[in-house]
């Protein structure tokens, strides 16, 4: 089956391209902040849901301060259209994904083939970045401690795509816009 759509429009040619940061930027910004003892310390840690701060994030990106109380995560989800980097500051935390590229629209239910589980355990110090349509869920597995981390993300977040996962099976479940989450 093939789908046809009219070709994007180009800008003007005298229209400067539109410049943000890299995902090498996003991951220097996150190790940088995450080396601020002082700000790290002062998230108010909740002992049974997460916790977040809003962060000024470099060239015009979304940033936040996370915190993860034992046992908590996100659930699969990607971050639409936008880039962006995750370090872990205290504790550890536990991102499972597919090293897969997913279509960006169009379908409901997924069967995913076999040997795209990737698993990444991400100490304190330790972070990742990660192109457009990232499908992850970000864990803190630990039992008793807190895990802090800080993300950013360029452009700012049009989007959050949830997923339920059984199995091979992957189900877009919401989508979320930022006005969901204010």
């Amino acid at each position: 089956m093939s789908v046809s759509s009219p070709a994007p429009s180009s800008p003007p040619a005298s229209a400067p391209a539109a410049q943000g940061p890299t995902q090498a930027d996003l991951l220097d910004f996150v190790r940088r902040t995450a080396a601020d003892a002082e700000l790290i310390a002062s998230l108010p840690l909740d002992p049974e849901g997460r916790t977040w701060v809003r962060l000024e994030g470099p060239g015009g990106s979304e940033a936040w301060l996370i915190g993860w109380p034992p046992g908590t995560g996100t659930g699969w989800h990607d971050h639409a259209e936008s880039v962006g980097a995750f370090l872990t500051a205290a504790g550890e935390l536990k991102e499972n994904s597919l090293a897969a590229r997913l279509p960006a629209d169009g379908w409901r239910t997924l069967e995913l083939n076999d040997g795209v589980d990737r698993e990444r355990r991400l100490p304190a110090g330790r972070g990742r970045a990660f192109g457009r349509h990232h499908v992850h869920e970000v864990l803190n597995e630990s039992a008793e401690r807190h895990a802090i981390s800080v993300h950013a993300y360029y452009p700012p977040l049009p989007q959050i795509r949830r997923y339920s996962r059984v199995g091979q099976v992957l189900r877009l479940e919401q989508v979320e816009r930022p006005e969901d989450w204010q």
